[in-house]
């Protein structure tokens, strides 16, 4: 490194055993519409700080050259990227796009087919670089692979730092997405995403009352192309460090209701070094004492 300032970027990208929040890149592709670049600059706003925001047009289409995204992922060190594109025959498009070692893991697109921005709201909104609560309506996002890729982009593009405990007055916003019925052809519905400010209320209890407080961006998409990452690539990427991973505990076993099961090992026992609570009644006598407690 040629200076301090180059030497603390380069131990910043280093492997981690608990790596950063990752970082979001959100670009305009070389046509887009209103309605792209509103969806962009929401889904900037509720990204930031951990996010940056390309306003210029760029010549960028993942499906056919990855090639921007991988040099896009080492300038700036981002694995997260959203592409917004528009055209005839894929109007409104967001595409999601994840990295693994600065090369593509996997991507899918979703055209938005109504969208409300978040400025067209008059309502409070959350503050900077709070983390949103998720929750997903519908049994589709464990059983459609479209539905199940793109549960998994939103909760890896908004997670933040692990934590054991969250404070309830930390919780400003939810976010929730509602998969639609799948159309008659067989192929995946639609998706409604909603996004709500939580307002804390008096209850006369300890715990307060919670009310949802519509705040935006509110978008109804449809899905478009995915391409899925290859196995050996998904299965490196997930792979856990061995400091992560939980120790196990000998003699411990769960059983089929879930109750902790433990094992204990004694060694030999002589009984008669035992010690024993001393009392009269177990002392040993001797034949004359005995006979002359019957008498």
């Amino acid at each position: 490194p040629r200076n301090a300032r180059v030497k603390r970027v380069m131990k910043n990208r280093e492997a981690k055993t608990e790596e950063n929040v990752k970082t979001a890149m959100f670009i305009r592709g070389s046509k887009t519409s209103q309605v792209v670049n509103d969806a962009l600059a929401d889904l900037y706003m509720l990204k930031k700080p951990h996010a940056v925001n390309f306003t210029k047009k760029n010549q960028i289409h993942p499906f056919e050259d990855p090639s921007n995204l991988q040099f896009f992922s080492q300038k700036n060190d981002a694995s997260l990227f959203v592409i917004g594109t528009h055209s005839k025959k894929r109007p409104h498009t967001l595409t999601f796009a994840r990295m693994f070692d600065h090369q593509l893991l996997d991507m899918m697109e979703v055209s938005i087919e109504h969208g409300i921005p978040m400025r067209d709201f008059k309502t409070p909104k959350s503050a900077i670089g709070m983390r949103p609560c998720f929750m997903f309506n519908g049994d589709m996002w464990d059983q459609n692979p479209h539905y199940i890729m793109f549960k998994s982009m939103l909760l890896d593009f908004y997670h933040g730092q692990t934590v054991d405990r969250v404070a309830l007055a930390g919780l400003e916003y939810v976010i929730t997405v509602t998969s639609g019925p799948m159309t008659s052809e067989g192929k995946p519905g639609k998706i409604y995403l909603r996004t709500y400010t939580i307002v804390l209320k008096r209850s006369g209890v300890k715990l307060p009352r919670i009310e949802l407080v519509e705040m935006g961006p509110s978008m109804d998409m449809s899905f478009g192309r995915m391409q899925e990452a290859k196995p050996e690539v998904w299965k490196q990427s997930m792979r856990v460090p061995k400091e992560l991973k939980p120790k196990k505990k000998k003699n411990i076993t769960r059983d089929e209701m879930g109750d902790t099961v433990g094992r204990i090992h004694l060694g030999k026992q002589d009984f008669d070094k035992i010690q024993t609570r001393k009392m009269k009644g177990l002392k040993k006598r001797s034949a004359t004492e005995e006979s002359a407690s019957s008498e």
